[in-house]
């Protein structure tokens, strides 16, 4: 079968080879093979690759993290999952591959939805729901400030935030993307800047934010602490600045406010398979009914790697991998 493997790290699209590998073979007790539909590359993906990120897999292997696709054969004891069923690709399978094979007990059957956007339901909304629901219990009504508002989390965090009762302030780092994060349901945008304190105050009109959450690091750091309440949590996900952050120590000494660090893959090495389908369950009729949606660069075989990673590389749509 075809796949898509690295051999070494460096530059995505020259270290990025599509190969024959062997077949997945038929699935094993409690497993189930997928054929992919639609892949995203993802910013961590091409880190990854690029020997950037958290982690490095053992080379030769296989990239990309998550997907859609069709169950074509099911392992016994699978009572939940049958062939022809839609499902996920279960993060963090390697997922440009014609084939994955998979452990069934954390899938389940997706209902209709538009392809592309299920593709993306693996990672970033996962993320974004976490990031709202494991660190501050937020009551109805309150604040959360987030910057990279634009990303394919902040987009997701928007409507996840909208469906559990909470208020979004939405940093930008450009002023074209303000009118399009307000039309998609952010109650307040604005672009960062070392004012942001005050303007976020004016908006809220002063209303306590005790969630801050920076996809940005660098000076964006200091400029999210400055919004948040005596006791309140700023959490990472990402780094997209490529700069270490930059932040006060007086909000962490005198207004006793802490900071902490997400990475989905930590979340996944505990979590139970009941507790990943319930926030699945949670998140699919939202990507479902289109409250949860990225834009869509492109689409390309497994064939276009280069096009594909310069349209995913500019940041500005996802680019996907559909090699049916």
């Amino acid at each position: 079968m075809k796949a898509i493997q690295i051999e070494a790290f460096g530059n995505p699209a020259e270290v990025m080879k599509l190969v024959d590998v062997p077949d997945v073979g038929t699935p094993g007790e409690g497993e189930v093979v997928i054929a992919l539909e639609a892949s995203p590359i993802n910013m961590s993906d091409l880190l990854m690759i690029s020997g950037r990120y958290g982690y490095r897999p053992k080379l030769p292997s296989i990239v990309g993290t998550e997907g859609v696709g069709r169950v074509v054969a099911v392992g016994g004891g699978v009572t939940h999952l049958k062939e022809g069923d839609r499902t996920l690709v279960p993060y963090p399978s390697p997922a440009w591959a014609e084939r994955i094979k998979a452990d069934g007990s954390r899938l389940r059957p997706l209902a209709g939805g538009d392809i592309h956007q299920l593709a993306m339901l693996g990672i970033n909304p996962a993320t974004a729901y976490l990031l709202l629901t494991e660190y501050v219990a937020l009551p109805s009504g309150a604040w959360v400030i987030h910057n990279s508002a634009n990303s394919g989390v902040g987009r997701a965090l928007i409507a996840i935030a909208k469906s559990l009762g909470l208020k979004t302030v939405n940093v930008v780092r450009r002023e074209d993307v303000v009118a399009e994060i307000k039309a998609i349901g952010g109650d307040v945008v604005l672009v960062d800047g070392p004012d942001l304190a005050k303007r976020v105050a004016a908006e809220t009109g002063g209303a306590p934010i005790t969630l801050a959450v920076d996809g940005v690091a660098d000076t964006a750091t200091m400029n999210l602490l400055g919004c948040l309440a005596t006791k309140g949590v700023l959490v990472f996900y990402s780094a997209i600045s490529g700069k270490p952050f930059v932040g006060p120590a007086l909000p962490l000494i005198f207004h006793d406010v802490s900071m902490r660090g997400f990475w989905l893959a930590n979340w996944f090495n505990t979590a139970t398979s009941d507790k990943i389908s319930a926030m699945y369950d949670r998140l699919t009729p939202l990507v479902a009914s289109g409250a949860i949606s990225s834009p869509v660069a492109g689409t390309f075989s497994f064939g276009q790697i280069a096009e594909a990673v310069a349209v995913a590389s500019k940041n500005r749509g996802k680019a996907l991998f559909t090699p049916g």
